[in-house]
């Protein structure tokens, strides 16, 4: 019977992880230097952590972060320094990626008597902790590591959006552009997709 529940828990999470890689290859809208809006790509992880609980959760989203390194490498290389390739991988895959684990943090927290609401809030509150944790590390990224390299590309053109901002503040509306509607899509799926999978109860 606990061989049976293992075998259950992995092969959902394997089909989480594989859902969330597919679907963000699924571009709704793609940035010119890296990150796009995908089809709900961050929801297999998040659901999985509110269905499964956050231990598993985080080990869903890890695998998921090193699949999306795997998948994004080509824009590791751009990055000049050994220092500035770790900050890139951390900051851009392993961190934001992971943490999508943590969206099942609100999941036994007593909101309401109702279930189905108290379930609601909880992937709400959940959803929206992590996609903001996640746009939070790629906003660091982008300060710390590509301004720099987008002012030393763009050197000689002024009137490009680089020059007119500082580095944080570039960082957040180029960020912004994709993160702002993932985040929106996630919050809303995600309360959906956990309401239609309760059915499917876990064991």
């Amino acid at each position: 019977m606990m061989r049976s529940k293992k075998t259950q828990l992995l092969v959902e999470a394997a089909v989480m992880i594989a859902l969330a890689t597919v679907l963000s290859m699924i571009k709704v809208y793609e940035a010119p230097f890296g990150g796009s809006v995908t089809l709900l790509s961050m929801a297999p992880i998040i659901v999985l952590s509110m269905r499964r609980g956050i231990k598993v959760g985080l080990a869903g989203a890890f695998v998921y972060s090193v699949l999306q390194l795997v998948l994004g490498i080509g824009s590791v290389a751009y990055v000049p320094t050994a220092w500035g390739i770790v900050l890139c991988i951390l900051f851009d895959y392993i961190l934001p990626f992971t943490l999508l684990g943590l969206g099942g943090l609100f999941r036994d927290v007593h909101f309401s008597d109702n279930q189905g609401l108290n379930t609601t809030i909880a992937a709400i509150l959940g959803t929206l902790l992590v996609t903001l944790l996640r746009f939070l590390c790629h906003i660091v990224s982008g300060a710390v590591i590509w301004y720099a390299l987008d002012l030393q590309w763009y050197a000689d053109d002024p009137t490009h959006i680089v020059h007119q901002y500082g580095a944080w503040m570039f960082s957040l509306i180029y960020n912004g552009t994709f993160m702002i509607p993932e985040i929106i899509e996630t919050v809303v799926g995600v309360p959906i997709l956990t309401a239609a999978l309760r059915k499917f109860k876990v064991r």
